[in-house]
């Protein structure tokens, strides 16, 4: 496999050195892995921040900046970071209003966010953390007990960002984060494995002419494997599993998310059955987001995710937001 990388052990800091000559807005230090909006900390602001193995991009790098994150720390390629990373982070942002740590329902990162946690109480930073376990295709899975945090990561960082931005108190950003996370749920489709920089060849074998239904963002096993569907019968298969697990009965945020090495000529298509499924099923979209945000390196394949949306939940999507990954409003 030809990969556009020096070698597989430098992938993650030249990524950060780029990072760090494309976006001046962001304070990106290489050697310690910690990614910072350049203003941090901001005076009276809850701090958020993330983190998780690299190969997601733009998750969670790209998501630093005003409505957003406030510092992401991004770990070996599908490799948590550690704790001293979110500590790093957390004294990065913390305005003495407390921090709020974003973290998806994978082992790895639950055990050492917890561990940073603690670290960082110690320090006198104030910590609330909120776990995302959005993924309806298995109840447990690689790496994972519970549900595994994908998509919905995207709408928690969006919507507590923006509420934090506003200037909303610690425990009023972290409930918030609770709620947008218990309403949304997300189903993913592969249509081919992805390749680790480390490993240089197909992390797991598809073979030509099937799918994995219910594909994890590590290439995590799903709920089946079949012969190749129409674009139309997977939305179908994804919406049901989505909803079944739901339950809308409102409109609703929808993201269609590249896996990343799907095109958006497919995923627009994509979005297009997805729209008419929801049509079906009387649920109406509030707001669509296309394209490749919470990615598997180079895997071919697209996750939907839905997200129930109340009238307070519109208003922190629609404003403003300015990060490498995401803006609009601004």
């Amino acid at each position: 496999m030809k990969m556009l990388i020096n070698v597989p052990e430098s992938v993650v800091p030249d990524a950060l050195r780029g990072m760090a000559a494309a976006h001046p807005e962001l304070t990106v230090d290489v050697e310690h892995r910690v990614v910072v909006r350049r203003d941090a900390p901001v005076a009276g602001k809850v701090g958020l921040v993330s983190g998780g193995g690299s190969g997601h991009e733009p998750l969670h790098g790209g998501f630093v900046g005003h409505g957003m994150l406030d510092a992401a720390c991004p770990g070996e390629v599908f490799t948590s970071p550690v704790p001293d990373q979110m500590v790093r982070a957390a004294a990065a942002v913390d305005s003495g209003k407390g921090v709020l740590f974003v973290v998806k329902n994978y082992t790895g990162d639950v055990l050492n966010f917890n561990m940073a946690a603690e670290l960082a109480e110690d320090e006198g930073i104030q910590v609330a953390s909120v776990l995302v376990n959005d993924d309806v295709a298995v109840t447990d899975s690689t790496f994972t007990a519970g549900r595994r945090g994908t998509g919905a990561t995207l709408f928690v960082e969006k919507i507590a960002g923006a509420a934090a931005e506003e200037g909303a108190p610690l425990e009023r950003v972290e409930a918030l984060a609770r709620r947008v996370n218990e309403v949304s749920r997300s189903f993913g489709v592969a249509l081919a494995a992805c390749t680790t920089p480390a490993k240089g060849s197909p992390t797991f074998d598809l073979p030509a002419g099937e799918l994995e239904l219910g594909v994890g963002i590590h290439g995590e096993p799903g709920r089946e494997r079949r012969a190749m569907m129409t674009s139309g019968e997977i939305a179908d298969f994804a919406v049901d599993a989505v909803l079944t697990d739901l339950q809308p009965g409102g409109p609703v945020l929808l993201l269609v998310n590249g896996a990343g090495g799907t095109p958006l000529l497919e995923l627009y298509g994509f979005t297009a059955e997805v729209h008419r499924v929801l049509g079906e099923r009387g649920v109406p979209v509030a707001r669509t987001l296309v394209g490749n945000y919470v990615t598997s390196l180079d895997m071919a394949g697209a996750s939907v995710t839905l997200c129930r949306a109340d009238e307070e939940i519109l208003r922190l999507w629609d404003a403003p937001v300015q990060t490498p990954g995401l803006r609009w409003g601004r």
